[in-house]
């Protein structure tokens, strides 16, 4: 802020007042005209200043000072244009879309470069066509779909002429979709009613299968051949760490259980869990500020939960040094453009590194399913022949894949990209 009088300047900035008093050859010494009151402080000022060593601000040099005092204002009370204009760019995070790197943007009040509250800050993420948005103490929510949904709900000039009724019934639908009988949403889907509907990803939506998952589900991984949460994190430790990665990617993480490993093992600059499930994310959100090792800030690893789709990998082409997807394959709807998808986002010499279950753990469930992705309740892969040539055709090369059975129906892939 710039105090200004005919004598002298004040220049207030962060808090400090930097005194200014101008020369004799740019101002006249203050002079009393009759019938005037002359006050005698600003005349003692002047005089005082000629026995004095005086310096003046020109008028460019005072504009910069300004200018800078207004940024420093701004970002302690948050203003969004300011924010928004100075935005980081994340070196892996893109927009699903079009590809382009993020700029990421915190908004509301920040003090001393702390949230206000405990309850976190909203975050923008921004591309040239799309804005994101999440929060620091959830996830980052980086779907196609959010987009799109905003502008559907939001476009009052639609003349297609489609029956509003059954949209209506839909999105009500679409809302409750939690308490419908999983046997009827495969029904409801075929009908049109529930669009969008997929088994395979309807399954791990559910809160009560998020709160189960660490509860027992995973741990009953063991009767296909898992060895166990511990055991398949060295595994992916002692493939990943040759390469010296800073940055490595969870792949449908569920809970968080692997995420949390790889982030305080310490031996990653960052850690990024992804999922398409957003009760599963804040399951995992909530197990890492449980955790004391994670929220004590002992840990150097910078750890992100982002909501996405991994047919629509959210990240630059040639970003990530490597990805682990642990017991996720076979819930990926689109296969094709998941495998697609991870190798354009590894690094040259990138690796990957995931575990998943063969056909023979899911007769029950495959029986009873219907045939096609519409009704399938995962993807039954009958051999090691099969996932290789997923793989291949995702874009790795056959003689760097590897690929082992443990137990009747755990398989582990390793690939690289060349």
């Amino acid at each position: 802020m710039l105090l200004r009088s005919s004598a002298l300047i004040i220049f207030v900035a962060n808090g400090s007042n930097a005194f200014v008093v101008p020369n004799r050859a740019n101002v006249q010494a203050p002079v009393a005209t009759p019938g005037t009151h002359q006050h005698p402080s600003a005349t003692r000022l002047f005089e005082s200043s000629e026995s004095e060593s005086t310096t003046v601000l020109d008028v460019d040099e005072i504009t910069e000072k300004r200018r800078r005092a207004k940024a420093a204002l701004l970002g302690l009370i948050g203003d969004d244009s300011e924010s928004m204009k100075n935005a980081a760019v994340d070196p892996i995070l893109a927009d699903p879309i079009t590809k382009e790197p993020l700029k990421i943007s915190t908004m509301g009040t920040i003090l001393g470069g702390q949230s206000s509250n405990n309850k976190g800050m909203k975050v923008s993420l921004m591309s040239t066509d799309n804005t994101y948005t999440g929060r620091t103490n959830t996830y980052y929510n980086l779907l196609r779909e959010q987009e799109n949904n905003e502008e559907e709900g939001t476009d009052s000039n639609d003349d297609s002429g489609g029956d509003t009724s059954n949209s209506a019934v839909s999105d009500v639908l679409n809302s409750i979709q939690v308490f419908i009988p999983p046997p009827l949403r495969p029904v409801l889907s075929a009908s049109g009613v529930l669009p969008g509907y997929i088994p395979m990803r309807d399954l791990f939506t559910s809160p009560s299968v998020s709160f189960a998952y660490e509860r027992g589900w995973r741990q009953g991984f063991a009767s296909a051949g898992f060895p166990g949460a511990d055991k398949e994190y060295e595994m992916v430790r002692e493939f990943f760490l040759p390469l010296k990665p800073q940055t490595v990617v969870d792949m449908s993480c569920a809970t968080g259980l692997f995420t949390r490993r790889l982030a305080k093992g310490n031996d990653f600059a960052r850690v990024i869990g992804c999922d398409y499930s957003e009760a599963m994310l804040l399951e995992a959100r909530n197990r890492i500020l449980s955790d004391n090792d994670l929220s004590s800030g002992s840990i150097r690893t910078k750890l992100d939960l982002v909501r996405c789709d991994v047919g629509e990998i959210p990240m630059q082409s040639d970003a990530v040094d490597a990805l682990h997807a642990g017991a996720a394959m076979h819930c990926w709807p689109d296969l094709d453009s998941a495998m697609s998808e991870i190798h354009r986002v590894l690094k040259p010499g990138g690796r990957f590194f995931a575990s998943t279950f063969l056909a023979p753990y899911f007769r029950t469930v495959q029986a009873a399913s219907g045939d096609g992705i519409e009704q399938q309740a995962f993807q039954y892969f009958e051999d090691v022949d099969v996932l290789r040539e997923i793989v291949m055709k995702g874009g790795f090369k056959d003689e760097d894949i590897e690929i082992e059975v443990l137990g009747s129906a755990c398989a582990i892939i390793k690939a690289s990209k060349s």
